[in-house]
């Protein structure tokens, strides 16, 4: 099993956390890992991307090389779109959060935020599966945006071709956040998996 998966979306979305958790749950269960991430112009409100590589018996480089994405956890669309052309191919599975967050030249009125339909129907086109996740509002009835990143890795984990489960996150969670916290976050990632299953039915 070698599996090559992206965590992209915008500084402040908890995208960087979201592969340590990953990294760690995938080392517990007793695989190879290695993550490489790369920010933008400013790390709250730029591009944030994660590479996450997991191996059963090899090391990569952190890095995933063109065009060898497996899947691609998109935590803001237009973010995950800006990725497709050089590490997504036809084979690649994305789960992408359709709520946009208007970068700060959308804001200022210099340009336009494409449409999101139009954004959905790209990536349709260009990967072997899309799910298209409303996973911002399961995040703010947790809480609030934050909760958002342990939402998708649910949705992550719900897929039958990755090879983590949500009791594996579940399992290091304790190790990163305090006690008062794991009820919500262990929420987010079994409401994660429901939005997969909901999909799929």
């Amino acid at each position: 099993m070698d599996l090559n998966v992206i965590i992209t979306g915008v500084g402040g979305q908890g995208n960087v956390l979201a592969s340590q958790i990953l990294g760690r749950a995938a080392v517990y269960r007793g695989l190879h890992v290695s993550i490489g991430e790369t920010f933008g112009l400013s790390q709250r409100g730029g591009s944030v991307m994660s590479h996450v590589r997991l191996s059963k018996e090899l090391r990569y480089s952190p890095l995933i090389p063109p065009n060898q994405a497996h899947m691609v956890v998109g935590l803001e669309p237009l973010e995950t779109l800006r990725i497709i052309g050089e590490y997504g191919n036809d084979d690649t599975v994305f789960i992408v959060n359709s709520r946009p967050i208007h970068p700060l030249n959308v804001i200022a009125g210099d340009v336009e935020y494409p449409d999101p339909n139009w954004i959905k129907e790209i990536l349709e086109q260009s990967c072997s599966r899309l799910y298209w996740l409303e996973a911002t509002q399961i995040a703010i009835e947790l809480g609030g945006p934050i909760m958002l990143n342990m939402v998708m890795l649910g949705a992550l984990c719900a897929l039958d071709t990755f090879p983590l489960a949500d009791e594996d996150i579940k399992a290091i969670l304790g190790d990163i956040f305090p006690k008062t916290k794991l009820e919500a976050n262990y929420r987010a990632l079994e409401m994660g998996g429901d939005l997969i299953r909901t999909y799929e039915s």
